[in-house]
């Protein structure tokens, strides 16, 4: 596991085996994801299960990264015993903390001697509460509506006062640096629950904020749509291109959200991140890069980008389009039916669209991650080749093992 180098932590997250990988294989610091039902993405990804928490922590440890469990939803008392069940669960495996805002989820955590952070659900956004919460913690998720300045005000305040956590160490702050927004406070929301029964709280959130609505005056009938906007659906959070306020604020874990989103994008993102930061570090954080790096973010799913609360803003930027921004869009192309180790060729089964040299490729699996190239050699039915399509068997060189699970794909404009 990581040591605590004193550099800021990039914290990444994992939907599944795939995204984990991916994550760990980009820079992560560490990562974060739910098991069975009691997460707030219990709906949006493909959850692990109690019998993968080794596997996890086994996966994380080889590349000296931390592993948090998400615990943050509502709990009732018909939960109570699956929590102490995941929570046993967790200990055995040697979970890093857990992340939650149920007091009952707290002090069973701390019962069993599991290290805590504070979800941002529970809305931290003063040091007072600060201080009460670091009876049992550590680590805090500031309020996603808080301005830098507020941050920086309650990062300085811990130094002051020296407020320290169960360990004695001081308290560590983190935010969210990046990805899909809420338009409620601190992911409050109950619209879901009203229309569908299906409650954002509990992690089963339909999203009825990024669809588009007509207001309707219902005294005279006239209806009007607003500004052509999604009026309930921000654009997506991000900070790289002011980072460096964010670091000088005293945030000490950046929080990448995105548990229900595909491995290429946890890979594309976290590794834009883990330069940044490293680039700030080194003193080489520039406009230029900034540049580059967003040019970078933008090719996988984004709703558009924006500052958040951060730099003092009162009201969101709301989406103009439903669903993804993104510049380019994966195209699945076959599969993976074998990898030669000594060569570092892997052998791919064409099952839908063709690809041909100078094609963008990305390949993704539960032990692979998500790997991108470009094509630059193949072999088809064992001859030198410009293109491959269907019910071809082609041979690629490549830097990384291939596996039969592996899906391969090429990325296109959108």
């Amino acid at each position: 596991m990581k040591k605590d180098s004193g550099k800021m932590e990039l914290m990444a997250p994992a939907g599944n085996f795939e995204s984990l990988q991916a994550a760990l294989e980009n820079g992560a610091d560490s990562v974060y994801f739910g098991v069975e039902q009691l997460n707030m993405r219990a709906r949006a990804s493909i959850n692990f299960t109690m019998d993968d928490l080794p596997e996890i922590v086994k996966r994380c440890e080889a590349k000296g990264g931390r592993s948090y469990l998400t615990l943050n939803t509502i709990v009732y008392d018909h939960d109570l015993s699956l929590i102490k069940n995941l929570l046993s669960a967790a200990k055995e495996a040697g979970i890093t903390a857990v992340i939650a805002s149920d007091q009952a989820v707290i002090a069973s955590a701390r019962g069993m001697g599991i290290d805590v952070h504070i979800s941002t659900q529970l809305n931290i956004t003063n040091i007072e509460t600060v201080k009460f919460y670091s009876l049992f913690a550590e680590t805090m998720v500031l309020s996603r509506e808080l301005s830098l300045r507020q941050v920086k005000n309650i990062s300085e305040q811990i130094q002051k006062e020296q407020i320290k956590g169960p360990s004695g160490e001081l308290v560590k702050l983190e935010i969210f640096g990046h990805g899909a927004l809420c338009m409620a406070v601190s992911g409050k929301c109950y619209l879901s629950l009203h229309s569908h029964n299906s409650s954002a709280n509990r992690g089963a959130c339909k999203q009825n904020c990024r669809k588009k609505y007509t207001v309707i005056d219902q005294e005279s009938g006239f209806e009007i749509e607003i500004d052509n906007e999604y009026m309930m659906s921000p654009k997506d959070l991000c900070t790289i291109n002011f980072l460096d306020e964010v670091m000088e604020a005293g945030v000490q874990v950046l929080k990448i959200e995105g548990r229900g989103r595909a491995p290429e994008y946890v890979a594309t993102v976290t590794r834009a991140y883990r330069e940044a930061i490293d680039s700030w570090y080194e003193g080489t954080y520039s406009e230029e890069k900034v540049a580059d790096w967003m040019a970078r973010l933008s090719t996988v799913y984004n709703r558009g980008f924006w500052s958040g609360y951060y730099l003092g803003q009162k009201l969101g930027e709301w989406s103009k389009t439903s669903g993804s921004q993104a510049t380019q869009k994966k195209v699945y192309v076959g599969k993976g039916v074998h990898y030669f180790p000594k060569a570092g060729i892997a052998e791919f089964k064409i099952e839908a669209y063709d690809i041909k040299k100078g094609d963008k490729i990305l390949v993704t699996g539960p032990s692979t991650g998500a790997q991108e190239f470009e094509l630059e050699e193949m072999f088809v039915n064992d001859l030198l080749s410009e293109k491959a399509g269907k019910g071809d068997s082609c041979t690629i060189k490549v830097p990384f093992r291939v596996r039969l699970s592996d899906k391969l794909y090429k990325m296109v404009e959108a």
